[in-house]
């Protein structure tokens, strides 16, 4: 791989899991021949090692959706999530001859579902997933608070497990600027209010002596 395709690799593990951690709802993607499904779902990241890296994702379909069912024939699936990304205009720039382009934050796994059917297993991901949601939240919710009607809406869901066989990480946070243009960039963003994005090109250019 050239030196040109890493610069846009993330610096660490780190800033992968904050990725999928900002950014749960991911577009989870089968296709068989010419048959395809496409659901968005919340999906929790299960982080393993001493560099805190993602080993595999856990979530839930709701038992009408039969995407579930596909899966289990044809486990294989894609995650694609999205994280914070938006136009980067000339329009900023002291230098006009630039062009417009979109900085992005986003990864991609291929991984390999593997369904979750037994009761206790289920309510694990159902808690894991209602904890991290509800974390910081003044008053926070817990399933308990439901009753009864907890069993009944739980037993409407499948739980599942996405392996990771592969993935695809891209940060395109302006590492490929000119420093006068990148200082351009950033003072722009700055101004208009886009600071998630601005912070996470800082982060991407923690090289640079412009800032």
């Amino acid at each position: 791989m050239s030196a040109h395709s890493d610069r846009f690799a993330p610096a660490s593990e780190a800033e992968v899991t904050l990725l999928v951690h900002e950014n749960p709802l991911a577009w989870v993607i089968t296709m068989t021949g010419a048959d395809f499904r496409a659901t968005p779902l919340p999906l929790r990241p299960i982080v393993v090692g001493e560099d805190s890296s993602v080993s595999a994702f856990q979530g839930h379909f709701a038992r009408s959706n039969d995407h579930h069912n596909m899966l289990r024939d044809h486990p294989r699936a894609l995650l694609l999530f999205m994280g914070v990304n938006g136009y980067v205009s000339p329009s900023c720039m002291h230098d006009r001859t630039q062009a417009p382009t979109w900085n992005y934050a986003g990864a991609q796994f291929l991984v390999d579902i593997e369904f979750i059917d037994d009761v206790s297993g289920r309510d694990a991901v159902l808690e894991d997933q209602v904890n991290a949601m509800e974390e910081g939240r003044e008053n926070a919710w817990s399933a308990a608070e439901m009753g009864a009607r907890y069993a009944m809406l739980a037993n409407r869901v499948v739980a599942f497990r996405a392996n990771i066989v592969q993935r695809r990480v891209k940060l395109k946070l302006g590492q490929d600027e000119r420093d006068d243009v990148y200082a351009d960039i950033c003072a722009a963003m700055d101004a208009g209010g886009n600071q998630d994005l601005c912070t996470w090109m800082r982060r991407a250019n923690i090289h640079r002596t412009v800032r």
